[in-house]
């Protein structure tokens, strides 16, 4: 079974799962539910960290409130994952992180017990969350990028 939650508040509303190199909370597999049913997963500033829970889809409002009407005949676009990003910052904070916290933080996010992360994206060059602005050519008019060099940061926590 899942792991739960460990709160720790940093005061302001703030409360966040314990994920460290000897706990870090899990959920259970993902498990599409039966045609007509739904899952849902919620977080709170109450303390709800992806709380499971499951429904059934309504044909009409039964009362009063918000009506969801969902067309499964008309495909808009696909889903190709979920992600994140990484960026400098959030590199430089992974690799602070003991082997085995790192290891946790890691699954937390793409593996079955975690969130299933997918896709990530890395931005090119600096970003606003970068220790300093970079770019990765910097001499003007070189369109033939004769001068492009990928910096340290792109080395060491991108690459």
């Amino acid at each position: 079974g899942a792991r739960p939650c460990i709160p720790k508040d940093f005061g302001h509303g703030s409360l966040v799962c314990v994920c460290n190199a000897t706990y870090c909370d899990t959920l259970d597999p993902l498990v599409l539910p039966a045609p007509g049913s739904y899952v849902k997963y919620e977080s709170s500033k109450a303390g709800k960290r992806l709380e499971r829970s499951e429904g059934r889809f309504q044909s009409s409002l039964r009362t009063a409130g918000l009506l969801l009407t969902l067309n499964i005949s008309a495909l808009h676009q696909h889903v190709k994952g979920f992600g994140g990003s990484l960026s400098d910052a959030a590199a430089m904070n992974i690799l602070k992180l003991s082997k085995p916290a790192q290891d946790n933080l890691l699954r937390s996010y793409f593996s079955e017990c975690g969130i299933e992360y997918n896709l990530v994206r890395v931005p090119m060059a600096c970003s606003d969350f970068s220790v300093r602005p970079y770019s990765y050519d910097n001499v003007p008019d070189d369109y033939e990028l004769k001068h492009f060099r990928l910096v340290d940061e792109d080395v060491k926590m991108k690459v």
